[in-house]
């Protein structure tokens, strides 16, 4: 072990040394600027400024807003984590507050520093933001377009000798606590996906639950067996081999509950949302773009997937410039391909109003995994309707009204907008005699067309669990309507 004696001689040389290149630089800028040329200037300093650098005791880390495609966690949780640690000797801050949150956002501005201890380290934070310039096509107006975007990054320094325990041990914790605030904050973000978008959210303030949901109470009991048993599953998953992650399909007629659905689950799994618009993309490259953006712990939806875009053949050739080129392998890959794995504790929910139209590619298990049928009103689903809007659990009422929704096809949004139609403290009585005049009506209507409704219990091909199958009188004949199409594997066109 040296001598303290020879400690102390070594860093007196160090020190020495250190301000000999300081002297140097301040000599050297004072001639400088008599003999030599402002561009030789410039570089003979840099090369000074370089060496006296090596001998400086502090590191600085600059954390990117991005970290290539994806979302760099670490700035994330930076940025929360030092929204905790603002104390009034920060000169200039930036406040902002959501429609209908509680609290107000605060943030240190550019420039600013914030000084931070960790087990007797000290460490300076410092927002970085620099203008930069990009330049793009804009396919709308044929010509290229330059817009000014910010990119935003942070500066952590700290003494060399720390550095393994602020990488190591640090910044872990920083995430951890990222984590624990947005867990005590439990706010749910809806970001809009789309080519023009950016990354644009909003609080999801959406109320729908799983109780509130009116739908089979045994298929929504499946459902949630199914998305707990998904959430304790990441040592299996890698186990396996396979990306965590799970692809679920809903179809049904519009007015059912499909974006209601997605609103309990996101909800119930505290996940956040986003909603991809595929009719805004160009191409295969931009699906897996948004893709790579999204957080994990999150819902991709992508709704209306049977008419939100015309699919290109996989072996097609010619196509429109200004129309979008996704094809179907390149959707087929966002769902489960190498791009698929890129996160983890992702749910894809596809939507549909016609399961049929749909490629078979598209439906296997590995993409949508569990397909779950959002079928017409059932008694089940009035009850639950009843209790959420009229605050009952029962009523003399409600056999005649169950007797009628088995003979007719309603859906829940219908019913609901029945339900909503009398005064919130209005008598249930009332209320309901609507609901059963409005149900005749309908029973009616769809008798005059030829129609009734057969309900019965089946197994669903999808996912094993038990469905509701509707037939018509007519021999259960399907109704082939025309409409939006899509390229099926063999390149034909199903419509």
């Amino acid at each position: 072990m040296p001598s303290t004696t020879s400690v102390f001689s070594a860093y007196t040389t160090v020190a020495a040394s250190t301000m000999l290149v300081r002297t140097v630089i301040n000599d050297v800028q004072s001639l400088a600027s008599q003999l030599i040329p402002r561009t030789l200037q410039e570089k003979i300093l840099s090369r000074l400024e370089g060496l006296s650098g090596k001998f400086s005791s502090q590191l600085t880390i600059t954390i990117d807003e991005s970290s290539g495609l994806s979302v760099n966690e670490i700035y994330q949780a930076a940025e929360m984590y030092l929204s905790t640690r603002i104390t009034p000797s920060i000169e200039q801050l930036k406040v902002s507050k959501e429609p209908r949150e509680k609290d107000v956002s605060v943030t240190i501005n550019k420039g600013q520093k914030i000084i931070d201890t960790f087990e007797g380290i000290q460490l300076t934070w410092e927002f970085i933001s620099t203008a930069t310039q990009k330049t793009s096509f804009d396919y709308d107006s044929g010509f290229y377009a330059t817009e000014t975007a910010e990119r935003q990054s942070i500066q952590l320094s700290f003494h060399k000798k720390y550095m393994e325990k602020v990488l190591q041990i640090y910044l872990p914790y920083i995430v951890e606590r990222m984590k624990s605030i947005k867990e005590n904050k439990k706010v749910v973000k809806l970001y809009s996906l789309g080519s023009y978008s950016g990354d644009s959210s909003i609080n999801l303030d959406h109320p729908s639950t799983f109780e509130t949901m009116a739908m089979d109470q045994k298929l929504k009991k499946e459902l949630m067996d199914d998305l707990d048993r998904f959430l304790k599953r990441r040592r299996f998953y890698k186990r396996v081999g396979k990306a965590w992650k799970r692809g679920y399909l809903l179809y049904g007629p519009p007015g059912t509950g499909k974006s209601s659905l997605i609103a309990a689950m996101a909800n119930y799994l505290k996940f956040d949302i986003y909603d991809l618009e595929l009719t805004s993309l160009r191409s295969n490259s931009d699906l897996r773009r948004l893709l790579v953006s999204t957080g994990n712990r999150s819902i991709l939806v992508i709704e209306d997937i049977d008419c939100s875009i015309e699919l290109e053949n996989r072996q097609s050739g010619g196509h429109n410039q200004d129309e979008s080129q996704i094809t179907l392998s390149g959707l087929l890959n966002f769902v489960d391909g190498l791009w698929s794995s890129c996160g983890d504790e992702r749910i894809i929910v596809f939507t549909t109003n016609y399961k049929e139209r749909l490629d078979p590619a598209l439906l296997r298990p590995g993409r949508m995994d569990m397909h779950i049928q959002m079928s017409y009103l059932t008694p089940d689903g009035f009850r639950i309707l009843a209790s959420n809007y009229l605050n009952i659990k029962s009523h003399p009422v409600f056999p005649e009204i169950e007797e009628l929704i088995k003979e007719t096809e309603v859906t829940p949004a219908e019913v609901a907008e029945e339900l909503m139609r009398s005064e919130e403290d209005a008598d249930a009585d009332a209320a309901l005699k609507g609901v059963v005049d409005f149900l005749e009506r309908k029973k009616k209507e769809q008798n005059k067309c030829g129609k009734s409704k057969v309900v019965e219990e089946g197994k669903d091909e999808g996912n094993g669990g038990q469905k509701m199958y509707e037939k018509r009188k007519s021999g259960g004949k399907k109704n082939n309507k025309k409409g939006g199409k899509m390229m099926t594997k063999r390149g034909k066109t199903r419509k």
